[in-house]
């Protein structure tokens, strides 16, 4: 080989002094620093450094650094591998120290040491030639005998262990690859040998002397695995004379011998095999049943994956393959529970009532997919249940809020321990059909983490077209959800992902009105109260006013959650009431034992009874049934939590009411504006998204640019609204955070009015965006506003024109109760809101020429 293409290492080289192991060149050694000069070595020298050369150092072995710095170095061995730092690792705990992992290159002398601080440095010159192998190597004629007779033993050493291990192939390998003069060193390194034999292979600086060194050790390895060898073959015919043996050999005391314990469990699995024969699982699943069946058969059950596999088969035969409930298909039948489970939902009836009318007509009908989007407590979770109910098939309810993990729905790969099925799967073995109503509780509340997306995972299950062959990491094979009737519920489709959305019918749930509440209450609530509480309607009579008066007073929702709380509460109070009156008329009964006393005592007991006599009334039971009336509420349930302030409110000029959306359901808002002197200025308050400030610019511009029109001034009677003058805008509940175009109308009335000097009707509800030309646009959840705005006692609501189609959607008592006002610009709605108009300048027909 040319001596061009040798590779020299620098003749000045930094020392790491290790004394617990040895590294040969070709081999990889991992080392732990901890000593203050090889401390600074690393600091200084390999972490410090830009180029391959700073990370070439000295090892030398046998030599212990000192653990001052104060300390002379001691006496340093003579010959050292010259190492790469490939890897570098700080830690500390239990102290400070470095972890390197280092590969040797070849061996080096010292010839003089540099320099011993901050580290030893010292004049080394390279022994070992680094020449590149892809240039090919020494042939054999050079190499002579004993380099042969080295490799044989190598390669006797390296067959005789398990070649199916990647290690030892890819080491058969290396043996034909690398040059021969590499492989004493690098097998040193491998076989087991102490440190004081791989420091005299270190020291043989000479190729032949290091043969003649190494091959005693391979000889000494391979004669330990022959003996190796041979024992494990003694003890396995020794295991098969005492299974031969062990039928003969009985547990005394009459217990249960080995043998049949063995036939127990060999009896299991031909029962489960003759289980997943008779099943009806698919035929893909079949053929992975069998073939797990027969891995079972030859698995020892001391191994872990037996257990494994075993539960695997045996939640395969349990699954309802083709295990189906018929269903009760009579539509008058299922009117008359869905109209005694609920009151009202219209359109959920009508789709259930569909689907079951479609039903009778075509069997293979494929599942619907419904999500049912409403504020809380309207009923959406227990409505899923009701369906179940008439259709007669199984009910399962998945709750998905705060689920995170796309495992929960695909399930774990069998490779992990701990794994699993996912819900699907496991709410299929639960109910044991396969056409069961899935209820998908909160999906709106799904959340994303590095375990996956569990809502990209629900594509699959919630897609018509694909769910049919299901595939669960678990099961690994497909599964047929089409004749699953999956239900979803969701507050709010805003957080669900649009693909997702798009698999899914969604109906809307809206809000409660307060006669459907009432009569709520008197269908479902009361009575569930009573039966919960122990109580009868003979006991406690609520009437439908006192109701209302919950409704209205202490409860502010779209759903009856809170209205449930309140009736359960005035339940336990007349439970108590009804408890101390039993306990009270049982205490004459025990009095009446001492009638046969003398006349002195009876004497004694009548003067004691007129002593309370004034406390006695208090004493007797109340009178049945107690009626709940105003006042009993103030008592129970404290005083009123909301007042009908609206009035109240628009006392003054600058405060105008609109109607806001929520996931909880619609709301009124109240906005205020003020303002004073200043530099013309809009401040913004109440926790306002960009939307909705926006909005308010949209306002203030509009109003400056109509300003004559309207005869609107500021306070120094400049049409320049903003002319020295500050305008505070706030919207009250500032710890709630607003975002949406629909205030754009309610702002324009509220600042109308504060530069106008009018007050806003009291009784005035509005909503609808707002455009720079004055245009009123439409907006969403115009139901839920509506509903608000009744609770709250309003009589006249103005929304944009193009939501008059909204209208259709709400009750008729409702429409009869409310005054629409449907508004296509600024100037209807400034109109209505006003008491007597709000008239604005009539424009000029003509134009004065200016020429």
């Amino acid at each position: 080989m040319a001596a061009g293409s040798a590779i020299q290492i620098p003749t000045r080289l930094p020392l790491l002094l290790t004394h617990e192991s040895v590294l040969l060149p070709g081999s990889t050694m991992r080392t732990s620093v901890d000593s203050p000069r090889n401390m600074q070595l690393v600091r200084s020298r390999l972490l410090k450094g830009t180029s391959l050369r700073s990370t070439i150092i000295g090892v030398i072995p046998n030599t212990s650094d000192p653990t001052s710095d104060c300390d002379d170095l001691p006496n340093l061995h003579r010959i050292g591998t010259a190492a790469l730092a490939v890897q570098v690792v700080g830690s500390n705990w239990p102290k400070p120290h470095y972890t390197l992992l280092v590969t040797g290159l070849c061996r080096f002398q010292i010839l003089q040491l540099l320099k011993e601080k901050p580290y030893p440095v010292a004049e080394v010159q390279q022994l070992d030639r680094l020449e590149q192998f892809t240039n090919g190597h020494k042939s054999e004629e050079e190499l002579g005998e004993l380099s042969e007779q080295f490799y044989k033993y190598a390669v006797q050493l390296v067959e005789m262990l398990d070649m199916s291990v990647p290690a030892v192939a890819k080491l058969r390998r290396l043996l034909d690859n690398l040059p021969r003069e590499a492989l004493p060193d690098i097998l040193t390194s491998i076989i087991r040998t102490s440190n004081q034999e791989k420091l005299q292979i270190l020291d043989a600086v000479r190729l032949e002397e290091r043969f003649k060194m190494t091959i005693p050790l391979l000889v000494r390895q391979i004669e330990g695995l022959k003996l190796l060898q041979k024992t494990r073959k003694s003890k396995q015919d020794d295991d098969k004379r005492v299974v031969a043996i062990r039928p003969n050999r009985r547990i005394s005391h009459g217990s249960i011998t080995e043998d049949e314990e063995e036939e127990e469990d060999h009896d299991d699995v031909v029962m489960l095999e003759k289980k997943i024969r008779t099943s009806s699982m698919s035929e893909q699943a079949l053929k992975v049943c069998l073939k797990e069946i027969k891995r079972l058969k030859k698995m020892p059950q001391s191994m872990p994956e037996y257990a494994l596999t075993r539960n695997y088969l045996e939640l395969m035969v349990e699954l309802p393959w083709n295990k189906s409930t018929k269903d009760r298909l009579e539509i008058r039948a299922a009117r008359i529970v869905l109209d005694n489970d609920h009151y009202a939902m219209e359109k959920l009836k009508k789709r259930v009532l569909e689907y079951l009318a479609v039903r009778q007509l075509k069997n293979n009908l494929k599942g619907p997919i419904l999500c049912f989007v409403g504020p809380p407590g309207v009923g959406k979770t227990s409505v899923g249940r009701s369906i179940a109910k008439t259709l007669g098939r199984e009910f399962h309810r998945i709750a998905l809020g705060g689920v995170c993990d796309q495992s929960d729905i695909r399930g774990h790969r069998r490779t992990y321990v701990g794994s699993m099925p996912g819900r699907i799967i496991n709410g299929l073995k639960t109910v044991g059909v396969n056409n069961p109503v899935f209820l998908l509780d909160e999906v709106d509340k799904l959340a994303k983490s590095l375990q996956g997306d569990p809502a990209a995972a629900l594509l699959e299950v919630l897609d018509p077209e694909q769910n049919h062959s299901f595939t669960d990491h678990y099961l690994n094979v497909a599964f047929d959800l089409s004749q699953v009737l999956f239900i979803a519920t969701a507050n709010t489709t805003a957080t669900i992902p649009p693909a997702l959305l798009d698999r899914m019918e969604v109906i809307q749930v809206p809000g409660y009105t307060q006669e459907e509440k009432i009569e709520i209450a008197h269908r479902h609530l009361i009575p569930k109260q009573l039966e919960l509480h122990g109580l009868t309607p003979q006991q406690i009579q609520i009437p439908q006013v006192t109701t209302l008066g919950i409704i209205t007073r202490y409860t502010r929702e779209a759903g009856v959650r809170a209205l449930d709380r309140k009736l359960g509460a005035i339940c336990r109070a007349v439970a108590v009431k009804v408890a101390e009156g039993q306990h009270k008329e049982a205490k004459p009964d025990r009095a009446e034992v001492g009638e046969g006393e003398d006349c002195k005592e009876h004497v004694a007991e009548d003067a004691k009874a007129e002593s309370i006599s004034d406390t006695a009334d208090l004493a007797l039971p109340p009178e049945m049934p107690i009626l709940i009336d105003f006042h009993a509420l103030k008592d129970i349930l404290g005083p009123p939590m909301y007042d009908m302030e609206v009035s109240e409110r628009l006392n003054q000029p600058g405060v105008a009411i609109g109607l806001a959306w929520t996931p909880l359901g619609g709301e009124i808002m109240f906005v205020e504006a003020s303002r004073m002197e200043g530099e013309g200025q809009l401040t913004l308050t109440g926790q306002l998204g960009d939307v909705m400030k926006e909005s308010a610019h949209l306002a203030i511009s509009w109003l400056r640019s109509n300003a004559k029109r309207y005869q609107l001034t500021n306070a120094s009677g400049s049409f320049d609204l903003l002319d020295n003058t500050d305008i505070h805008l706030h919207f009250p509940a500032g710890a709630v955070t607003k975002d949406g175009p629909s205030a754009g109308v309610t702002i324009v009335t509220c600042l109308a009015s504060l530069f106008s000097g009018r007050l806003v009707c009291s009784d005035v509800a509005m909503t609808g965006e707002i455009t720079l030309r004055g245009l009123v646009l439409p907006v969403g959840g115009i139901k839920d506003k509506v509903l608000a705005a009744h609770r709250a006692g309003l009589k006249r609501v103005i929304i944009p024109q193009r939501n008059e189609k909204d209208l259709e959607e709400i009750a008729a008592h409702v429409r009869q109760d409310l005054t629409f006002v449907l508004a296509a610009c600024l100037d209807e709605v400034l109109n209505a809101a006003f008491d007597g108009g709000f008239a604005a300048k009539a424009r000029l027909e003509h134009l004065n020429s200016k020429l």
